[in-house]
């Protein structure tokens, strides 16, 4: 089976993959909309940070993709709204961040409105990402947890999204039990890297209706300063 990857961003991201991998996708996590009034009830002061649970999300939220975020708030790309969101939460090193990107994101969001999933898969994504593990016959998936030395097999059918967000707050990768394709979380990000044994994957996340970054010879991990 396949065991968590570090990837680098001293050379080319498919340069980095396990081998018999021949394709990757950096899988963008939707923004969260949480019901009117949601924020309101939950937050006990004025400055209160919230954020809504893996399962308030997946019960009441709603996904909002990038492209509708960009539209509303003038950023112009994947990589400035990337840009944006890691400043927001003090990722770079000084000369990389963009604090007029990030308020002219920050300045657009309603209250609603809430950051994508950070460090950890989206709960949005995880049905569609086991209908891929699925895909070519599996019907297990293995999963690999570094921080807490974690791992194991379990049943795609008989197990829940909200299952496998417990699996780990932070890193985690899945893996279909025939190894054709692994999904990787990835630390201080808003993504999921995805990969394949597959030449081709925009197939694969056109029909997922994913949106994604498809790695090409010179995509690096931090694809958003390139």
């Amino acid at each position: 089976m396949l065991d968590y990857i570090w990837i680098d961003d001293k050379s080319p991201i498919l340069n980095q993959l396990p081998d018999n991998f021949k394709s990757a996708a950096i899988l963008l996590h939707p923004f969260v909309q949480m019901p009117s009034g949601w924020e309101k009830k939950k937050r006990k002061n004025p400055y209160q940070h919230i954020y809504p649970s893996d399962e308030e999300t997946f019960n009441l939220g709603k996904s909002v993709s990038w492209w509708e975020v960009m539209s509303c708030s003038g950023l112009k790309s994947y990589k400035e709204l990337a840009v944006a969101l890691l400043t927001s939460i003090g990722a770079f090193r000084k000369e990389y961040e963009r604090k007029d990107l990030a308020d002219k994101l920050n300045s657009s969001l309603k209250p609603t409105l809430f950051y994508p999933t950070e460090d950890s898969i989206s709960v949005f994504m995880i049905n569609s990402i086991l209908k891929v593990l699925a895909s070519k016959g599996a019907s297990e998936f293995y999963f690999s947890d570094p921080i807490f030395d974690n791992s194991g097999l379990l049943n795609i059918n008989e197990t829940t999204p909200l299952e496998i967000c417990a699996l780990s707050s932070s890193e985690l990768i899945l893996t279909d039990e025939n190894v054709d394709f692994a999904f990787m979380s990835l630390y201080d990000s808003f993504t999921t890297l995805f990969f394949a044994k597959d030449k081709n994957i925009e197939y694969i996340v056109q029909s997922m209706n994913w949106e994604a970054v498809i790695c090409d010879e010179q995509t690096f991990i931090n694809w958003y300063l390139k």
